[in-house]
Parts: structure tokens; sequence; C-alpha cells
């Protein structure tokens, strides 16, 4: 009998190593398809631009050198037969070696010189005139430093995205209701449509456009924390089904590897600011006007965490 042990043993160590052979073969083949998948919405979201930027770096931007990047994140109100408005303009800048993200929201009737129109105008009026490069290039000259990347989010599409990443969560510090939508003060759970609404409310914020602007960044840093969840893997999916439709930029899917690799321990630590002015009407026109004191003190802070 004692002969016949090893045979049996040998028997279900071959079983085991056939299961584990399975498993590998299953979870690369999932891999291989989830990788597959990702370059090609990446190729369907990739738009590059040949532009002249307004203020340019003094070498190219190195993102195996660890260097930190700013990114322009405009979510467009878009309309058929009509471009639309950048209904939200916020610039981050993204610093590998601090391990954080500092996240600007630019008031969308901030007025400025529009660059390329030769007008002073409401910030985002540069979008409705000379799109994504337009605005690009007004806001690298509003605030002094360079614009490397951009990402173009269709905002009536954004639900689509939060529902794809599970929804999110956020700490609402006013009770507010939009419509039938009512938002407890606390933290809150949202949905793709609720989200949406949370962060379009401004009229009943007694902050205004300021409070509308870090609802804003609460419901995208939301969306940046789960999709960085391991739990987002299963709903891969839907992620990539809702960003391909509704996002556009000019990150290639090998510099988003790269930023993945380089600098995705930065999202866990994000300051978010605002820039201060007052409003005033000139010519009967309601414009958010900015002191060149704080204009140049908000580019400071971006120009250190960029290290320029």
């Amino acid at each position: 009998m004692s002969r016949h042990k090893p045979k049996k043993k040998s028997k279900a160590l071959k079983i085991v190593l056939i299961v584990m052979l399975l498993l590998v073969i299953a979870v690369v083949g999932f891999g291989f398809s989830i990788y597959h998948n990702i370059n090609k919405t990446a190729k369907n979201m990739h738009n590059p631009l040949d532009r002249t930027p307004e203020v340019a770096r003094e070498a190219n931007l190195s993102l195996n050198k660890k260097e930190p990047f700013s990114v322009l994140m405009l979510g467009v109100d878009e309309r058929p037969g009509d471009r639309g408005r950048s209904d939200s303009i916020i610039v981050m800048t993204v610093n590998p070696k601090t391990e954080s993200i500092d996240m600007l929201s630019i008031p969308r009737d901030t007025r400025v010189e529009i660059v390329g129109k030769g007008v002073d105008d409401k910030i985002n009026h540069a979008y409705a005139f000379g799109g994504v490069e337009m605005s690009m290039n007004t806001v690298e000259k509003f605030l002094d430093i360079p614009i490397d990347y951009y990402i173009k989010m269709n905002m009536e599409g954004f639900k689509e995205i939060v529902d794809a990443v599970g929804g999110v969560d956020v700490n609402n510090d006013i009770d507010f209701s939009v419509g039938k939508k009512q938002f407890s003060k606390g933290q809150i759970s949202l949905n793709g449509d609720d989200a949406l609404a949370y962060a379009r409310m401004r009229y009943d914020d007694p902050r205004g456009d300021f409070g509308r602007q870090m609802r804003q960044r609460q419901v995208i840093q939301g969306v940046i924390n789960k999709g960085a969840n391991i739990s987002a893997i299963w709903k891969y999916d839907d992620v990539l089904d809702a960003l391909g439709k509704n996002v556009e930029t000019n990150l290639s899917f090998s510099e988003m590897k790269d930023i993945q690799k380089n600098y995705k321990e930065a999202r866990h630590k994000i300051d978010q600011y605002q820039i201060e002015g007052q409003g005033s009407k000139i010519d009967g026109i309601w414009y958010y006007l900015v002191p060149q004191e704080e204009r140049e003190r908000v580019q400071g802070v971006l120009k250190e965490h960029l290290n320029i």
C-alpha cells in the first residue's frame, strides 16, 4: 500500500499545479484584456495639440525624471451646434517629490486677456472663441506658468464617470437643495446625477462661485480616489466606456503609464486653492476682478510647486 501513496500525492500535486496554472492564465488574460481596452480608450481620448505656448519651459518635460507637471482641466457644457463655454476651469500641478497635488479653481467670470483674441473678457469665453488651445494659452499667460497637459470633460457626461466608479463620497458643509434633490450637511454619498447637481449649485451658496468651485474639486478628488481603488478594476469596462465618450486629452497612453508609475502617490495629498478678487460691472457686464498682487501670490504658489 505504501508504494501507491507517492502516486496519489503526485496526482494531487498535479491537480493543484493545473488549477494554479489555469488561475494564472485567467488573471493574465484578464490583465491583457484590461491593458488592451485601456490602450484603445486612451487612443480614443487622445487629441494632441500643435501650439506655441505662451509660457515655455527651458527644456522639454520629462516624466521619467519625475519632473513636476501641470494640467488644465476644463469642464465644458457643450450643446448641439454650439461649442459652448468652459463651465469649470481648474489647474492642477503635480509634484512627485513632495507627493502632492495643488488644485486651483479659476472663477469662470474672471476678467483676463484672451490670448489670440486681443480683448479682455471672461476667462471662460476663451474656449468659446478658440477651444482648448486658446484656453491653455490664456490660462498660461494669466498664471505665468507652463500648462503641459489638458483634460476636457463633457459636464453632462461627468455623471456617467461618477456612476462608473461606483459613486463618490464628499463632506458637504451646508444644507441645500437642487430641485427635488436634498443635500444634507455632513458626509454624503453621491451617484452621477447627484454629483452633477452638487457640483453645479451656486445660487443658494453664500460663497457664490467659490462654494461651487470647492464642490467641483471635492467631486473630482472623489473620482480620483475611487478610480485608484482596486475595486474599480472590476468596473473597468464601465469606467473606460464613460471616459472614452466624455473625455479628451493630449496625454498619450505612454504618458499616462509614466504618470501612474512615477506620480501615483501624489493623489494622497491634494491642496485646494482659490484666487481672491471681487465682482464688479464694466460697461454693464459683471466680471470677477483679481488684483495684481493676488495674481502674483497665486503664481508664486504654483511656480514653487512646479519647481520653476
